[in-house]
């Protein structure tokens, strides 16, 4: 439990917690490289943490040294079969895509995972590695624990996205490492596409629509580099400096990879002035310094083909739309329902318990903001749930007295140093 008093204002200059999604992808990638990759800056959290923990069950040595972790990669055909399950923890990343690793090696394994994670689809990676000849054996066929029974060799194939999901595209690209001949998947929206070019995979863009191949001739380069800050986590802060009076928050080192910045893009719609300064790149990816400030925010309509790259910001936009002078809303947004926890009806929840007017949909939500709008102090359930948590955290600050969030400590899952910066940047 964490109390969170009214707060004035928000002011000062943090350093963003480094990238998750690039984390456990370096990580994966340099497990399976031929030579040693040395990877600064990687993540505290505890989800790219499981990832190191997952692949040194599988018998690739790696060493941390505060934030510096040196990897020795086994190359695609090193790694060893695990004596016991895979556990994953409360990492969706981190099952999905050593699903594919796993698949496309032909190492026979069971992966399991904490309750949170064993209630989250896996159908939609078992699907399309089905067709590439993988056995599985799931829970009630879609849940953890999941067998991967690999066959002789994995197939190749063209692969129709039918979701925009970087999980289930990276996860299908994996297996096609390990293929003889090209995998390719077809992408007509736009998602994370830090696999791509952490891979230098081949990316052909015809009216739109991305066809991105992986094969056994695919070289897997030496993942040597810093990891950006995340901009999941810088979002935040995005919102607080936006809605908080006369506050001014600097955020340093974060990265803006443009699949990933819908939700910067977003709140500029909404007029939030935000400045981006000394931009610079990190291995093959943008990142700048940002600066928010207060400013009164018009109301948005999200358009359902932006939802995927601002995703995971929609719980904390959802704060921002609060605060809007008039209604907002967005749609085509039922895949929060399957996230750590069911995200519309938790961001709905806190909603509720603070006051803001809303309507809960299916695939989305509608805001009625009010720029003088003050939150009630209220106890809001996080479920374990770690944006959820922190979403809770920045709406309690714009209320005027004391206000709890349950199990808070969830927040180190992506940001082991939220609550520390919460009160560092906080004027009472």
């Amino acid at each position: 439990m964490k109390y969170v008093y009214g707060l004035k204002s928000l002011k000062g200059a943090i350093s963003m917690p480094p990238d998750k999604s690039i984390a456990h992808r370096a990580a994966m990638f340099a497990s399976i490289a031929d030579g040693t990759s040395v990877i600064e800056n990687y993540s505290a959290a505890a989800d790219p943490q499981t990832t190191l923990s997952c692949f040194r069950q599988l018998g690739v040595t790696i060493d941390q040294v505060g934030d510096t972790v040196t990897i020795k990669g086994v190359g695609r055909d090193g790694l060893s079969s695990p004596e016991t399950a895979i556990d994953c923890g409360n990492s969706g990343t981190t099952a999905r895509l050593l699903t594919g690793i796993l698949a496309g090696a032909g190492i026979e394994a069971t992966l399991i995972g904490d309750d949170s994670l064993s209630s989250r689809t896996m159908k939609r990676i078992i699907n399309p590695l089905q067709q590439m000849g993988v056995n599985f054996e799931a829970r009630n066929g879609d849940f953890l624990p999941l067998t991967i029974k690999p066959g002789n060799s994995i197939t190749p194939m063209k692969y129709d996205l039918p979701i925009p999901s970087a999980q289930v595209k990276s996860c299908v690209l994996l297996a096609g490492l390990f293929g003889t001949k090209p995998t390719e998947v077809i992408e007509p929206v736009i998602s994370r596409d830090h696999t791509e070019r952490l891979l230098n995979l081949e990316v052909e863009t015809n009216a739109g629509v991305r066809h991105i191949r992986s094969s056994r001739s695919t070289d897997i380069p030496l993942q040597n580099y810093a990891v950006p800050g995340d901009f999941s986590a810088a979002a935040f802060w995005l919102v607080a400096g936006s809605i908080y009076p006369n506050a001014e928050i600097e955020l340093k080192n974060v990265g803006l990879n443009p699949t990933r910045t819908a939700a910067m893009h977003i709140l500029q719609r909404m007029g939030a002035d935000i400045s981006v300064t000394n931009e610079r790149s990190s291995v093959s990816e943008p990142v700048a310094d940002l600066v928010v400030r207060f400013k009164q925010l018009k109301p948005v309509e999200i358009r359902p083909e932006e939802v995927p790259n601002c995703i995971d910001e929609l719980p904390i936009l959802s704060v921002a739309m609060a605060f809007a002078d008039g209604i907002s809303t967005f749609r085509g947004a039922s895949d929060l329902r399957h996230k750590e926890s069911d995200r519309l009806a938790a961001v709905a929840a806190l909603l509720k318990e603070a006051g803001v007017r809303f309507e809960e949909h299916e695939d989305g939500l509608t805001i009625f903001g009010d720029p003088s709008f003050v939150a009630k102090p209220a106890t809001y359930e996080s479920l374990h749930d770690h944006r959820i948590a922190m979403s809770a955290a920045i709406l309690a600050g714009r209320s005027d007295g004391k206000s709890s969030v349950k199990d808070a400590s969830c927040t180190a899952i992506s940001y082991p140093k939220f609550w520390e910066d919460l009160s560092t940047l906080s004027v009472v």
